[in-house]
């Protein structure tokens, strides 16, 4: 979820500040570090480093270098730390390529492996620079730089958005594009290109929004595309469409809060996460020091990240035998006392910074315990001072309200729990495999659940926005979901919500339950599990309850609930991915039909830094 830029001039002008500008218009979707690179009289400049923009001008001077074609990014980090080397644009070794990426190269070890082997130099840790390698090579045997682009594209697995300029060909810019986000702006005597939109507005409102696996190349009075994958050429003047947003709106893709924006990129999300596991040189580690553990595995979390750390203890269990004690990280004196060297520690947290989850890393690394992190910002501090560190790579979330990082923590952990199970015999390798290929649906099965619940939470929204309070029950892998479904609407709709697993409702909840009560059932795709939440149903129904159901498609529980949302559900290890959609927009639609900022719950910050 970075941010590019490239603009392309048929003469020199004042670029650096115009590439600036535009990374200025990108800097919502967050970054740690940046650069831009120019071609002026047939020579290529770098300038990048580590930090945030106006500090980088300050110190570089991005708006001192004049040229006519130039690229510019702001990188979130996926691979290689936050660092000035690791910034974009990244450089072949002779310095005549430039290239700039957003998303994740799968097979970057293999490439950089076989690069080095015919002797090209790597300065960064990033997947990135393979490609600007890669073109190197092939122009070495072609010398023709397009052909020596498509060459390098067709050897990438994985996700990207690129843009590279050389001074072999001063006044064009080649592009690519698979899964993330690329748009063309098309101008009168130049062209722009861009990962959103907001950075081409103040140059242009004609835009293309480009294809997966198209790739081309924009010089300023035309843009080439072709569609790699049939090998023909694309009028792409078939898909100028005028904008009408302004720069604000654009920002937000047309939503008018960034929260729906991330609620409805979790699907993207999830590709890069998938993406990101199956390049992991970090997942067999992980997976192998959960095995070798003293069958002592603590998981910890806070908020919604101590959700995502129930559903891996639930799902370790019922997957793998393996037992997992979740506890919320501010409880962490309650059980480090018992934890003991050759145990193992999973600590999960969004930021990386929380304060409360930081304090348990500590505690229990001083018990000589082993720490595996999971966050989705690289190297942040909690996988800095663990051992082994996964990531989401959801990209940023501006909105205080967690959604995508939810669900992208639950598929990792998934993964993880399926990498276990298979490690230590419980699943095949043809049954390991199996559950993989089922998770790698969990983007689609996302779209779905978004699909299918929008009219309904609209619809919800206009007379839950006057409720008081309400309730989310689930039994087994389905009450972390519930626990995540209360906690939004209780951030950004300001309603008491709490979620109980079903049974225990009896024990005292179903006291409060009146005509009208609004109660809502996450229903797993699990027959047993199914048949236990018909009997807390009619339960809720008996005392006039209105009650609300997320269940599997064809679920025998439709029948006996007021509202129906039926979403797809391949394995139940994709509960969270099914099942949590539906809820984030109700809690979302409640929130904006009272009036409310969900951006901005009060009270609430986005990385919590103190205990």
């Amino acid at each position: 979820m970075c941010g590019i830029i490239g603009l392309c001039y048929s003469s020199p002008r004042e670029l650096g500040k115009l590439l600036y500008k535009g990374l200025l218009r990108l800097e919502y979707r967050g970054y740690d570090s940046a650069g831009i690179a120019v071609i002026c009289e047939r020579k290529l400049h770098v300038a990048k480093g580590k930090g945030m923009l106006r500090d980088l001008e300050e110190k570089l001077g991005f708006t001192k270098y004049t040229g006519s074609t130039g690229i510019g990014h702001t990188r979130w980090a996926t691979h290689g730390a936050p660092s000035n080397i690791n910034a974009h644009p990244h450089t072949d070794c002779s310095g005549v390529f430039a290239v700039v990426h957003n998303g994740i190269i799968e097979n970057y070890d293999e490439l950089k492996k076989r690069l080095i082997g015919r002797g090209h130099v790597f300065k960064s840790d990033t997947d990135t620079e393979v490609i600007v390698h890669l073109v190197e090579e092939y122009y070495r045997d072609t010398g023709d730089v397009y052909e020596a682009f498509k060459r390098a594209i067709r050897e990438l697995r994985g996700t990207y958005a690129i843009l590279m300029i050389t001074s072999l060909e001063e006044n064009k810019i080649f592009f690519a594009k698979k899964d993330s986000p690329l748009v063309v702006g098309v101008g009168d005597g130049y062209n722009v290109l861009a990962s959103d939109i907001p950075a081409i507005l103040d140059h242009t409102r004609r835009v293309v929004v480009l294809r997966d696996h198209w790739v081309g190349y924009a010089t300023p009075s035309s843009v080439y595309v072709e569609d790699l994958a049939t090998g023909k050429p694309v009028d792409y003047s078939a898909y100028i469409r005028l904008v009408e947003w302004s720069v604000e709106e654009a920002s937000k893709g047309g939503y008018p809060f960034y929260m729906i924006k991330e609620i409805y990129e979790q699907p993207q999300a999830l590709k890069s996460t998938i993406a990101g596991l199956k390049s992991s040189k970090e997942l067999p580690l992980a997976v192998k020091a959960i095995v070798e553990a003293n069958g002592r595995v603590f998981v910890t979390g806070a908020g919604t990240s101590y959700h995502a750390a129930e559903f891996y203890a639930i799902a370790s269990s019922t997957l793998t035998g393996i037992l997992a004690v979740p506890f919320i990280a501010s409880e962490y004196e309650a059980y480090s006392e018992s934890a003991r060297e050759g145990d193992v520690l999973v600590a999960i947290s969004q930021s990386g910074e929380t304060m409360d989850v930081i304090k348990a890393v500590r505690k229990f690394k001083e018990r000589g315990v082993r720490v595996l992190a999971v966050s989705n910002v690289v190297d942040s501090a909690i996988p800095r001072e663990s051992h082994i560190a996964l990531y989401t790579r959801a990209g940023p979330e501006i909105g205080v309200a967690a959604t995508k990082t939810f669900l992208t923590q639950t598929l990792l952990l998934a993964w993880l729990i399926a990498g276990v199970a298979e490690y230590t015999g419980v699943l095949s390798r043809s049954e390991y495999s199996e559950v993989t290929s089922l998770l790698e649906r969990a983007p689609r099965v996302a779209e779905i659940s978004l699909e299918r619940s929008e009219e309904l939470a609209r619809e919800l929204s206009k007379s839950y926005a006057s409720k008081s309070s309400m309730y989310y029950l689930s039994r087994h892998i389905g009450v972390p979901v519930a626990r995540e479904g209360a906690l939004k609407i209780k951030e950004i709709a300001y309603i008491h919500a709490e979620a109980y697993p079903a049974g225990e409702s009896k024990h005292g909840p179903i006291a409060l339950v009146e005509s009208k009560f609004p109660v809502v059932f996450v229903a797993p795709g699990i027959s047993l599990v199914e048949q236990a939440i018909k009997g807390n149903i009619e339960e809720m129904r008996a005392r006039g309850a209105e009650t609300v159901g997320v269940v599997c498609e064809g679920s025998p529980l439709k029948g006996l609930l007021d509202h129906v949302i039926e979403v797809s559900c391949p394995h139940w290890l994709l509960t969270p991915i099914s099942h949590t959609p539906p809820l984030q927009l109700l809690a979302y639609y409640t929130a904006t039909t009272k009036g409310l900022n969900p951006d901005r719950p009060r009270n609430l910050a986005k990385t919590v830094t103190v205990e």
